[in-house]
């Protein structure tokens, strides 16, 4: 039976588990609950299908299960998966996705690297998930694409299946068109996306900047463009913008523009974090950190994050402010996003030598200023972190979003905490009450840490109240709304995803 709904994307929509010879498909335990907000989605039509990739090492071996139906709490679907081989994972992903275009998202032209992408390599991988897409896809079927690794399969699709309704959501920055057009595959990639129904991105800002781009390009009219509303449009963040554009006009057809920030489950966080465990574990840190206060950073070992900017600030204030020695720690949990590229593999060894050396230099048998934890942690143990840390310290150089300042304010369920954001995380234009800074500039930095340990009580309680109200009002679900809305609103209701 073809599907009403087909959601494209990278990865499996669950955890493949072998138990006794057998393979079990478990519910992925993300926090960030994207996956699982997705396939919410099933539940509004009568039939759904997911396509996504898995490795195989014969991708002609008729004994791989192609096409595989999937019944959960989300109702009964199919999920079409790729067979693709380690070379051509290691070339469309690893490659192309993570050494070419993730630089140039983030704005690091310097760290941008041309030479090894096999562009055929992409666009076969991206032609057989629209052909997979264009398989399962009932006439009329709304078909929805996510994220910069899948930018072709809405062109190859349009050109398959010109009756479908394709939609795209970015979930990385996009850059303006003088970054963006560094790639050499510039004009197919905007061609691609302007084949789509919908464009959606996290805030105003990286609408506009595709809008920028493909002005630079291609002859793309404006149709229409609004205000934006006032939640999104915080003065302290470098990526406010005051209008957004939502409409545009691509050789006769239009373009629906959306500006929706993804949130976390605010429900479940707060679930744990009022749990009898989670209390008990933070009562635990709470008696082995003593009087002293606990800053909590939390990301990936990426050069984007700007993990080894945000260490060398903690060095400076230690040594610029005496005082503090003995009296604040610094929790710096930085997973590797990938343990097989070497920029990664740098950034990792450098946040090892500054770590050892801040503690080195300031550490004593009673306090280690600096705790560096590479390994993942598990998500109820970081939320009794959250609940623990005085201070959340997020300072990511360039960020799509960035979910972990939204998951330390969920958690907060008692009231307190200071969050200081970089202005250049997209979650910065929403959270105007967290203590901003920039992380490009050392006085910034180490002025923003050090207002953020000397707040008082009421103006913490204060400002958390404002980052939680906001956090609860834009959550994941908020983000799944925004976006049937914006399906109904360019499909039309009677041909859309019905919200329930």
């Amino acid at each position: 039976m073809p599907s009403d709904l087909v959601i494209v994307y990278h990865r499996q929509p669950y955890e493949e588990v072998e138990v006794s010879g057998k393979t079990e498909y478990r519910e992925n335990k993300s926090p960030n609950g994207i996956v699982p907000t997705l396939k919410s989605f099933f539940g509004r039509v009568d039939k759904g299908a997911w396509v996504a990739w898995k490795e195989a090492a014969d991708p002609a071996n008729p004994g791989f299960e192609r096409v595989i139906e999937i019944d959960d709490q989300h109702g009964t679907y199919t999920v079409s998966r790729l067979p693709l081989t380690k070379e051509q994972v290691s070339s469309f992903y690893h490659v192309s996705s993570k050494e070419a275009f993730w630089p140039i998202l983030h704005g690091f032209k310097e760290r941008y690297n041309y030479d090894p992408v096999d562009w055929p390599t992409f666009r076969e991988v991206n032609w057989a998930f629209a052909e997979a897409a264009a398989a399962e896809a009932a006439q009329g079927a709304v078909v929805w694409v996510h994220d910069y690794n899948l930018w072709l399969v809405p062109g190859y699709l349009r050109t398959l299946r010109p009756d479908v309704k394709i939609s795209f959501f970015h979930h990385t920055p996009f850059p303006g068109a003088d970054i963006f057009n560094v790639l050499p595959w510039r004009k197919e990639i905007l061609e691609s996306l302007l084949c789509c129904d919908v464009v959606g991105f996290h805030i105003p800002r990286y609408v506009n900047n595709f809008v920028s781009a493909a002005r630079s390009l291609l002859e793309v009219d404006t149709l229409k463009r609004q205000k934006v509303k006032p939640e999104m449009t915080t003065e302290t963040s470098a990526l406010s913008e005051q209008s957004v554009v939502t409409d545009l006009d691509y050789q006769g057809r239009t373009v629906r523009l959306l500006a929706s920030p993804v949130g976390v489950d605010v429900g479940y966080i707060e679930s744990l974090a009022t749990s009898e465990e989670t209390e008990a574990r933070v009562q635990e840190i709470r008696a082995e950190k003593g009087d002293a206060k606990l800053i909590l950073s939390v990301g990936r070992t990426d050069y984007t994050k700007g993990g080894i900017e945000q260490l060398e600030s903690f060095e400076r204030l230690l040594e610029s402010n005496p005082g503090l020695r003995g009296s604040v720690r610094l929790m710096h949990v930085s997973v590797a996003a990938n343990a097989n590229m070497t920029a990664y593999v740098e950034i990792q060894e450098a946040l090892e030598a500054i770590a050892g050396r801040i503690n080195g230099r300031y550490g004593t048998f009673e306090w280690q200023p600096v705790a560096l934890i590479s390994r993942p942690v598990p998500f109820k143990d970081l939320v009794a972190y959250y609940r623990a840390a005085e201070v959340a310290w997020i300072t990511p150089l360039a960020d799509g979003m960035n979910l972990v300042c939204k998951e330390y304010c969920a958690a907060r369920t008692d009231g307190d905490g200071v969050l200081v954001l970089s202005e250049f995380a997209g979650a910065a234009v929403e959270l105007g009450a967290a203590v901003p800074t920039n992380p490009f500039s050392h006085k910034s930095m180490d002025s923003a840490i050090l207002f953020a340990l000397e707040l008082p009580e009421d103006e913490r309680r204060g400002r958390m109240a404002e980052n939680r109200e906001i956090v609860a009002r834009q959550d994941v679900r908020f983000w799944a709304e925004d976006q049937m809305k914006g399906f109904d609103d360019s499909f039309g209701a009677s041909d859309g995803i019905a919200a329930e």
